[in-house]
């Protein structure tokens, strides 16, 4: 009995009990937390299903009750709160149990989560998903994201930089695996609602907003699509009725719930945890000659009273707030900004794409900036990212407005350029942080340092989307009143079914849009649509300034911070 494994029925998932036997070969750690990290990544590609939750009712277009934009997108915002303040009480926890029990949890949040959001489409119930997805599911990521951290740099004392990218580099992946997967699988469950027949060979009405049309069993709320709309469905332009198809949202929900919960299950299984004072064969710690690596250690609870960890804190919240914002509408921005300009390019699969590719980057900048932070230092690494980022979000409205003033395929191509960088040092910032961390702290607490540093990407979850959809809803109010402010007043209520008077309840209803005015504008009228971003991307540019000066301010934590084991009392 006395060698009993201790810990109880779930002994086995433990960290004491996962220890790897000599001649373990360390390379068998990171495809395990890869494995993980791709899974939980798929939050970044969560723009693929803003335009089918968007019109869950509706189906081919969006009909009065199918939740907004901003609604949904907030839904990402509540998974990315919980996924920092899950990190920050599961440092501590992690540091006691070890990988493989926080990744297991993380399994059961993580798939769970989707299965409950799936519940909540079928029955259109928005809470269900923010609870689901949002608050289980962003649990789930938070345990999954710090589950490997500490343990890859305990096990690659030699590349502290790359390590951390290691880990980290398949959370920035999950969406280039996850995006057209989404895809693909809207495709296969989504299933087109009762089509009645062309616009002008239908009589729609409209009653407070919404559009009604007589049907076989009585009068129905209807939508009416364009070609363009209805394509995706393989119907054509003309009236449909609201609530009889499916965007395949909810299975889709489903079938990724499943999947994921048994690929991290496995992989959390495939941890291992490298035996006290385990070195690489052959290697020596050298002695540090760059004044921000120290040789000393932070306890976790007085990291936090050192101001070095808010400098941190702030300069990561500050990156993930300008950045986060985007990824969170980055489907709808491409289609936004371009789509009205260069439809025959900038096209649906061509905005798809675009979040493939936005994944790519962010992958690879993972690992490709915290491989370089390992030669040019943490803080030289995190001067390019703020002064190169200030100086391509400020470039972004110059491409947008360009473009809508001179449909040109290079100002397409520079935007393009311009975001894939910022996305590629987004991923860097979150790569280099752990390794900067233990730079600054030491690796003895660093896992659990890291999960609380993590409550910055919980802070930056809300304010990113919040300022991108409160400073875009601004702009789309404007331009709306202007464009319905030029709009000949019949036209308009032939087009609209209204008189203007009512179009503060026409556009509450998605009747009126900015799209939609554009159609019956004057000619010579200048689609708004392409400048809905610039004031964001100039105060996303106003924040990294911020983050320059508080990088550029840090210094190494004072000794007095230092841990110190106590005295043992004389026998």
């Amino acid at each position: 009995m006395d060698n009993a494994k201790p810990g109880g029925a779930l002994a086995f998932l433990r960290k004491e009990n996962i220890v790897a036997k000599p001649g373990f070969n360390r390379w068998l750690v990171p495809p395990a937390s890869i494995a993980i990290h791709l899974c939980i990544g798929s939050v970044y590609a969560w723009s693929v299903f803003n335009p089918a939750l968007s019109r869950e009712l509706g189906v081919v277009s969006a009909a009065a009750d199918d939740w907004s934009l901003s609604g949904i997108v907030w839904i990402f915002s509540v998974a990315i709160v919980f996924l920092g303040l899950s990190a920050a009480f599961a440092g501590k926890w992690l540091e006691e149990v070890g990988p493989r029990m926080v990744g297991v949890v993380a399994a059961f949040l993580w798939g769970g989560g989707f299965i409950i959001g799936s519940a909540g489409i079928a029955l259109h119930q928005l809470w269900l998903i923010y609870l689901g997805y949002g608050v289980l599911g962003g649990c789930g990521l938070g345990l999954g994201y710090v589950s490997p951290v500490s343990t890859l740099l305990r096990w690659f004392p030699d590349r502290r930089g790359m390590a951390t990218g290691m880990a980290i580099m398949g959370f920035g992946g999950g969406a280039m695996i996850a995006a057209p997967v989404k895809d693909w699988l809207l495709s296969v469950y989504a299933r087109a609602p009762e089509y009645l027949g062309a616009d002008n060979a239908v009589n729609v009405i409209t009653e407070g907003g919404r559009r009604f049309a007589e049907t076989a069993t009585g009068k129905a709320e209807v939508v009416v699509a364009s070609a363009s709309q209805a394509a995706s469905y393989g119907g054509e332009a003309g009236v449909y009725v609201v609530g009889t198809g499916d965007t395949g949202a909810s299975a889709t929900f489903l079938t990724l719930g499943i999947v994921y919960f048994c690929v991290m299950i496995i992989a959390a299984f495939l941890y291992r945890v490298p035996p006290a004072d385990w070195k690489p064969e052959g290697w020596q710690p050298k002695e540090q000659t760059r004044s921000m690596v120290t040789s000393e250690h932070v306890d976790i609870d007085q990291a936090l009273k050192t101001p070095q960890f808010w400098q941190m804190w702030l300069m990561l919240c500050l990156n993930v707030t300008a950045g986060i914002g985007v990824l969170a509408v980055a489907k709808t921005m491409m289609t936004d900004v371009f789509g009205t300009t260069m439809p025959t390019i900038v096209t649906a699969a061509f905005a798809s794409t675009y979040v493939l590719m936005i994944s790519v980057f962010n992958m690879c900048g993972r690992f490709f900036w915290a491989s370089t932070s390992d030669y040019i230092g943490r803080k030289n690494t995190y001067h390019c990212f703020f002064v190169l980022g200030t100086l391509l979000y400020l470039s972004i409205p110059f491409f947008a407005s360009a473009g809508a003033g001179s449909p040109n395929v290079i100002y397409l191509a520079g935007f393009y350029v311009a975001t894939m960088i910022i996305f590629s040092m987004y991923g860097g910032g979150f790569s280099t942080i752990p390794a900067y961390l233990a730079d600054m702290f030491g690796t003895m607490h660093v896992g659990g340092i890291h999960g609380r540093i993590l409550t910055a990407w919980s802070a930056a979850g809300v304010l990113g989307p919040l300022a991108i959809t409160s400073l875009r809803d601004r702009s789309v109010g404007r331009a709306i009143s202007d464009l319905a402010g030029r709009v000949d007043p019949e036209t308009f209520a032939q087009k609209f079914g209204a008189p203007m008077d009512q179009l503060d309840q026409l556009v509450a209803a998605k009747t009126v849009t900015v799209a939609r005015l554009m159609e019956i504008a004057p000619e010579g009228t200048i689609d708004p649509t392409p400048s809905l971003y610039n004031t964001t991307m100039y105060a996303m540019a106003g924040l990294l300034v911020i983050a320059f000066f508080a990088n550029l301010l840090l210094r190494p934590v004072n000794a007095r911070h230092h841990y110190r084991e106590a005295a043992q009392p004389a026998e």
